[in-house]
C-alpha cells in the first residue's frame, strides 16, 4: 500500500463509516421501521401449487372480515404488452414483471402471488388472505432445465418463442433464448490436444439470503402522485418498474429509499410496491407490505439453477487447445436467465483461440430468477474450473501454474470478442503462489479424515451505467455528497473519500446523503459493482466543479484572474501574487456569501471505462469420508481491486462473497418435492453457512489501477463469489480423489461419491 498513500491522503485509509452511529444505535429507518397514520397492512396470497390454472377467485369471506379495506386481483392491474427494456444490470420484460408480481390466468410456481389484501392489521390481512377461495386446475409441472427443453415438456407460457435461434419457429417452447460464441476450429483444437477432459455439472437453485425481508409503504394522493417508502437497491428502478406495470407516469411517483438489510442482486425487482400502491389507492390509505421469511424463499428471486457440460483440451506443454461448453441455466417462470453472463465470463480468465459457448434460458415452474452477485458466473466458473484443475492434474502441472500459462493478459481476447485493456489477472495469481497460505506445507490427513488444498480463479466484468452526484460546501467549509445510490457495501463511505480527496478535507467533515428520486438526477440501481465506479465518477466530478467555483471565488476576493487561483489540499493560493495570503476551505467558506453565494457542484455520467476483476482463490478442507461433512481449515482470497478507497469495506466485500460461495458450494439449495412445492422455506431448513462454519477468511489486495476511472477504481463485490465452490470442489478432490460435479457438495454427496469411486 505504499505507493497508493504517497498518492492519496484519504482513498487507501480506514475512517469509520458515516452511518455506522446509526447502524449500531438502531436509528437507522430499514422499510418496515416505515409507520404513517391511518395505515393499512397487506398480505399476499399466493398458489399452492407449482403450476395451475386460475378458473376463479371469490374473495366475498374476506371482504366480509372485520377490520379488511380491500382485496386485489390480476384485474386490478393493466394488461401489458411483452417486449424487453433495458433497466440497469439486467433487462426487464413489463408483461412478465406484471405477471411475476400477480399472477393472470395461471400460477407458475409454488409461492405466485394471486390476490393481495389490505387491512387495519397485518393479522387480520393475514387471515382475510386465507379466506380467498380460489378455484384451481392443476396442470403438470416441470422444474429441471433438462426436462424443460423436451418436446413434451409441460409449456409455462404458450407466446414464448426461442429468441436468438438460427432457425424460426412457431413451436411452443420453454427455451426463451439461446446464444453462441465461437472462434477458431474447436476440431483441431481437440485434435491438436494431449489431453481432453468432459464432464457435465448440476448446480441447484439458490437464494441471496439476506437478512431483511421485501417491504413497501405506499401513499397514493387524491391528485395522482404517489410516494413509496421501500429497502431496495435503485430508487429509480423501483420508481420505473411500478410505473411500467401500473400504466402511469414515472413522474407522478416519488420513491424514497429505505435502509436496506442487504440485497446482492435481490432487491432490484419489484415485488410489493405495486400491489401496495394498488391497495391505497383502492382504499386512501397509506398500505404497509412486508414478506415473511417464507414468502421471500419461495417467491422472489433466487438465481438459476443449471445444467452444463464441458469438454476442454490441453498439449502436454500445458496449453488449452481447445474449449467447447453448452450450458441451460433456469430462468424460473419467466425468461432472465443469467446465463449470456455466465457465457461471457466462463473462460475469461484465459487466452483460448479454439472456443465454443452455448447458452440457453429456460423456463421451469419456480420463482422467476433474480440477480445474484456476479450473476450466472458462480454456475459456470464451477463447472470450467473444475475442468482446468482436472487438465492441470493429468499434465503434471501444479494448478497455479497451469492457470499463468494460459492466463488472460492486456489485449487478450474475451470469449465474446473485445480484448482486454489493463488487468490484473497474473497479479492475482503471482499473489496467490507468493501468500503464507500456498507457499505453507498442504494440510496432512489423519484420524481418518482427509486433507486437501484446492484453487479456482474468476472473472466479473464490472458495471458502468448512469449516476448523478451534487456536493454542496457548508458555511463551514465541510462538505456534504448527495447521490442516488442505495448504500449496501459502504459506498457512502467511499463516495465521501473522493469527495474528500479532491477537496483536501477529512473523510470525517464529508457528510454522505442517499437521496430519493425527486432530489437527485436519475441514478441506475446499486448492482453491477457499479457504484464506487460510476457514482464516484460522478462524485469526483461534482467535486472538481466545486473546485473550479472556489478558485473563481477566491480570485474575486483577490481581484485576480481565477486562471492564476490554484487549489491544493483544501488551499486556494496564487503564487503569481504573494500578497494574497493562501486561504483553506474554512476561511473561504465564511466568504462566500459576499462573493456570489452557495458553492454547489454537481455530475451526470454514464461512464465507459469500466474496469473488469480477477479473483484467485485458496482452500484447505478437512473432510470425513464416512458422513462427506466438509470442515474449512483456511481460505485466501486476491483479487486485483484497481485502487482499494476504503480497504476494510473492500475485505469486507471479499470475505462476505466468500461466505456467500462457501454456502453455494457446500450447503444451500431450494428442495422441491414431487408436486413442486419448496420443502425449506425458512432459514432453519435453507443452509447458510454461520460464523461456525467458517475460518477467517484471509484477503490479499492487489492493485492494478483501472485508468478508465479517474482514481483507479474497479468494483469489488461481484468477483469474490465465483471462485468458491469450484475452489471446494478441487480441494475435495485433493483430499478425496473425487470429481464432484453437483452442487450443493453436501455431505450425502460427497459421502456417495466416495462409496461410488470404491
Amino acid at each position: 500500500m505504499a505507493q497508493q498513500e504517497a498518492k492519496f491522503k484519504v482513498i487507501g485509509t480506514r475512517p469509520i463509516r458515516h452511518d455506522g452511529v446509526d447502524k449500531v444505535t438502531g436509528r437507522a429507518k430499514y422499510g418496515a421501521d416505515i409507520d404513517l397514520p391511518g395505515m393499512l397492512h397487506g398480505k399476499v396470497l399466493r398458489s399452492p401449487h407449482a403450476h395451475a390454472k386460475i378458473k376463479s377467485i371469490d374473495a366475498s369471506a374476506a371482504l366480509a372480515l372485520p377490520g379488511v379495506k380491500a382485496v386485489i386481483t390480476s384485474a386490478d392491474l393493466p394488461d401489458l404488452p411483452s417486449g424487453v427494456v433495458p433497466m440497469g444490470e439486467l433487462p426487464m420484460n413489463p408483461r412478465h414483471l406484471s405477471l411475476n408480481v400477480m399472477a393472470r390466468d395461471k400460477a407458475l410456481y409454488d409461492g405466485h402471488a394471486v390476490a393481495a389484501v389490505a387491512a387495519t392489521s397485518p393479522h387480520i390481512a393475514e387471515e382475510a388472505a386465507k379466506l380467498i377461495k380460489v378455484d384451481y386446475e392443476v396442470l403438470p409441472h416441470v422444474q429441471s432445465v433438462v426436462d424443460a427443453m423436451q418436446d413434451d415438456a409441460p409449456i409455462l407460457l404458450s407466446d414464448l418463442r426461442t429468441s436468438g435461434a438460427e432457425e424460426k419457429s412457431d413451436k411452443e417452447t420453454n427455451v426463451a433464448s439461446q446464444l453462441r460464441f465461437a472462434r477458431g476450429d474447436l476440431d483441431a483444437g481437440f485434435a491438436a490436444a494431449d489431453e481432453v477432459v468432459e464432464r457435465e455439472f448440476d448446480t441447484s437453485m439458490v437464494h441471496q439470503g439476506y437478512i431483511e425481508p421485501h417491504n413497501a409503504v405506499a401513499q397514493y394522493n387524491p391528485d395522482g402522485r404517489s410516494t413509496i417508502w421501500v429497502s431496495t437497491q435503485g430508487a429509480f428502478t423501483a420508481r420505473d418498474q411500478t410505473a411500467m406495470i401500473l400504466d402511469i407516469p414515472a413522474s407522478s411517483m416519488k420513491v424514497v429509499p429505505a435502509e436496506i438489510g442487504g440485497g446482492f442482486g435481490g432487491k432490484i425487482s419489484v415485488y410489493l410496491e405495486p400491489l401496495a400502491l394498488v391497495l391505497s389507492k383502492k382504499t386512501g390509505k397509506p398500505v404497509k407490505m412486508v414478506m415473511s421469511r417464507g414468502d421471500v424463499l419461495r417467491a422472489t428471486g433466487p438465481t438459476s439453477g443449471s445444467h452444463i457440460k464441458v469438454k476442454m483440451g490441453a498439449t502436454k506443454d500445458g496449453k488449452i487447445t481447445a474449449a467447447q461448453i453448452w450450458m441451460s441455466y433456469e430462468g424460473g417462470a419467466f425468461p432472465g436467465a443469467p446465463v449470456g453472463a455466465g457465457c461471457m465470463t466462463v473462460l475469461a480468465p484465459y487466452d483460448l483461440e479454439n472456443l465454443q459457448i452455448d447458452g440457453f434460458d429456460v423456463l421451469v415452474n419456480k420463482p422467476k430468477t433474480a440477480a445474484y452477485r456476479a450473476p450466472g458466473s458462480s454456475n459456470s466458473s464451477f463447472a470450467g474450473e473444475t475442468v482446468i484443475d482436472e487438465l492441470a492434474e493429468k499434465l503434471g502441472f501444479d494448478p497455479l501454474e497451469f492457470r499463468r500459462i494460459n492466463g488472460a493478459k492486456e489485449g487478450t481476447a474475451q470469449p465474446a470478442g473485445p480484448q482486454f485493456g489493463k488487468i490484473g489477472y497474473i497479479e492475482t495469481l503471482d499473489a496467490a503462489q507468493n501468500s503464507d497460505h500456498y507457499k505453507s506445507p498442504k494440510p496432512q490427513s489423519g484420524n481418518g479424515k482427509k486433507r486437501g488444498r484446492g484453487v479456482a480463479s474468476g472473472f466479473w466484468f464490472n458495471a458502468g451505467f448512469q449516476s448523478s452526484a451534487t456536493v454542496n460546501i457548508n458555511s463551514d467549509g465541510t462538505a456534504n455528497v448527495v447521490t442516488g445510490s442505495t448504500d449496501i457495501g459502504g459506498t457512502r463511505a467511499s463516495c465521501a473519500m473522493i469527495a474528500a480527496e479532491v477537496l483536501g478535507l477529512k473523510a470525517e467533515e464529508v457528510h454522505p446523503v442517499v437521496a430519493d428520486t425527486e432530489s437527485i438526477g436519475h441514478t441506475d440501481m446499486t448492482g453491477g459493482s457499479r457504484v464506487t465506479f460510476a457514482t464516484g465518477t460522478a462524485v469526483y466530478e461534482a467535486a472538481q466543479d466545486v473546485v473550479n467555483q472556489l478558485k473563481e471565488r477566491a480570485a474575486k476576493v483577490w481581484k485576480v484572474e481565477a486562471k492564476d487561483v490554484v487549489f491544493q489540499d483544501g488551499v486556494v493560493s496564487c503564487p503569481s501574487d504573494e500578497k494574497n495570503e493562501p486561504m483553506d476551505l474554512k476561511e473561504l467558506a465564511t466568504k462566500l456569501p459576499r462573493t456570489g453565494g452557495p458553492v454547489s457542484g454537481r455530475a451526470q455520467v454514464n461512464p465507459r471505462g469500466v474496469g473488469p476483476a480477477f479473483a484467485t482463490h485458496v482452500v484447505d478442507v478437512e473432510v470425513d469420508p464416512e458422513t462427506g461433512k466438509v470442515d474449512i481449515l483456511r481460505y485466501t482470497a486476491t483479487q486485483d481491486v484497481g485502487t482499494a478507497i476504503h480497504p476494510s469495506y473492500v475485505e469486507g466485500q471479499i470475505q462476505g462473497a466468500v461466505a456467500q460461495g462457501v454456502g453455494w458450494g457446500l450447503n444451500e439449495e431450494y428442495f422441491y418435492d414431487e408436486n413442486g412445492t419448496l420443502r425449506n422455506a425458512g432459514f432453519l431448513d435453507y443452509r447458510m453457512p454461520t460464523c461456525l462454519d467458517l475460518p477467517m477468511i484471509e484477503t490479499i489486495l492487489v492493485e492494478v489501477p483501472n485508468p478508465g476511472h479517474p482514481v483507479g477504481v474497479r468494483g469489488v463485490g461481484e468477483v469474490p463469489i465465483i471462485p468458491p465452490p469450484a475452489a471446494l470442489a478441487n480441494a475435495i478432490h485433493n483430499a478425496l480423489g473425487v470429481r464432484m460435479e453437483e452442487l450443493p457438495m453436501s455431505p450425502g454427496k460427497i459421502a456417495k461419491a466416495v462409496i461410488e469411486q470404491g
